[in-house]
């Protein structure tokens, strides 16, 4: 298929990326010439594991071109996907700026017999309108409008895109539904054909139930917490009921991204405009608000005051696998710190040009050894790999004080302790060896004299 892709964010530029390797024609086309000029010389904005090598094979077979013409983008194109962004207002619902202007430049050069497809995530209703502002930018010409939101996970977008499990065709006409089948044939993915409403509502409904999970799993950290239990250990017990499964039960510091944040308090929003006032998902929203705090107030049981405390950051991105800071527990965390006059040194391994640009009072280290040197304390906020492998004999010797929090639960309580740390985590016992190993001596010996 000639397949057109509006906009070169996350969400538009994977697409393009993978639809193009599947044998796909597809130009991807985004008004910011300096950043079309840029994927044309082969440099992807955006980390995600595998995109650029894609990219690169797709484009030296000229299956994948960028341009920032949108009529030369259309010209040839059956079926148009638009996926650019839609920011939250600051009530937290959807802003259709973009969405509202592509749809008028849309008009002026469709054909007939086009399909419009939506790929970014927006609200009930909104392709209702995106038919309304083509039809009269167009002069009513005829078209197929649809929906077909995303699914994907930052750190995992290829394999979700060339091997995702499900697609939903929210359409109204045959024309619609065969246009997709024809995009997804290659994949083969298990598809629900619905309405249109349906497929908006979809991506806000999976997003804010994952969400939950996260935040019940969190609440149940911290009961576990307070009653000895190891919130691990039972996680892995809920998760071997098929019916709950093991995914998005990994307690922590809370999610944040680009996406459930914005998603849930569209969702909010979205109920409210259809009269109806939910009630779980404002609760799943304040206990992920609260708990990237918990950390804080674990790490001042260490200290009477943190000012002029040094206090490490490992991990910036919201999760590993990305350099997505976007609503990252870092910021707020950080932020924190800075207030209560303490200084921070951060490190992460993919992140730190967003931490130059998000973060300009923080210092930014070039590797896990630097930040953490004569550092008072550790936070992990980020699961990287390259942490579970830390050397935990060096992060002694480098700290000036053994204490770590970890937000992630990367390390073993009982090793930390039985290494001389002062450790706390997430729903598991906080425990201190610091005493114990600065007690701990060669072992002496007395020689008794005695009559026998």
């Amino acid at each position: 298929m000639n397949v057109c892709v509006i906009g070169t964010g996350y969400v538009g530029l994977v697409t393009g990326v993978c639809f193009s390797s599947l044998g796909h024609n597809v130009v991807c086309v985004d008004h910011d010439l300096n950043k079309i000029n840029s994927l044309r010389n082969g440099v992807v904005p955006i980390y995600e594991p595998g995109l650029k090598e894609l990219m690169t094979k797709s484009t030296k077979a000229k299956k994948l071109v960028f341009t920032n013409d949108l009529e030369e983008g259309m010209n040839e194109a059956t079926i148009l996907l638009i996926a650019v962004g839609t920011p939250a207002n600051k009530d937290g619902s959807a802003n259709l700026t973009y969405i509202k202007q592509v749809a008028l430049e849309i008009g002026q050069y469709i054909k007939p017999g086009m399909t419009i497809v939506t790929k970014s995530t927006v609200p009930v209703g909104t392709n209702k309108k995106i038919k309304q502002w083509v039809s009269f930018s167009s002069g009513h010409q005829q078209f197929s409008i649809a929906s077909c939101p995303e699914f994907l996970r930052e750190g995992n977008a290829i394999k979700d895109t060339l091997e995702m499990e499900r697609a939903v065709f929210g359409v109204e006409d045959a024309q619609a539904e065969l246009a997709l089948r024809a995009l997804h044939k290659p994949i083969r993915p298990t598809i629900v054909v619905t309405t249109i409403e349906t497929a908006e509502t979809a991506k806000y409904a999976a997003n804010a139930f994952l969400a939950t999970k996260i935040s019940f799993i969190n609440e149940v950290a911290n009961v576990c917490e307070n009653v000895g239990a190891d919130v691990e250990a039972l996680a892995q017990v809920m998760g071997l009921d098929h019916r709950i499964g093991t995914s998005f039960l990994q307690a922590g510091v809370g999610y944040g991204g680009s996406c459930f944040p914005k998603d849930t308090q569209a969702f909010i929003r979205i109920a409210e405009e259809a009269n109806y006032s939910l009630q779980i998902v404002p609760a799943v929203e304040r206990v992920n608000h609260e708990q990237r705090y918990r950390l804080l107030t674990k790490l001042k049981k260490c200290y009477h005051t943190l000012a002029g405390k040094r206090i490490a950051i490992l991990g910036l991105a919201f999760k590993p696998h990305t350099d997505d800071m976007r609503a990252a527990p870092a910021l707020d965390i950080i932020q924190t710190l800075l207030n209560e006059q303490s200084s921070a040194i951060a490190y992460d391994p993919i992140a730190s040009e967003q931490a130059k640009r998000l973060l300009p009072d923080v210092i930014l280290a070039s590797s896990w050894q630097e930040a953490v040197r004569k550092a008072d304390a550790v936070l992990i906020l980020t699961d990287w790999n390259e942490f579970k492998t830390i050397d935990l004999e060096e992060l002694k010797v480098l700290m000036r004080d053994s204490v770590v929090i970890d937000g992630r639960n990367v390390f073993n309580p009982e090793e930390m302790k039985q290494r001389g740390f002062y450790y706390d985590s997430i729903g598991r016992t906080q425990v201190d060896g610091r005493a114990s190993k600065q007690k701990a001596r060669p072992p002496s010996f007395t020689v008794q004299t005695g009559t026998h």
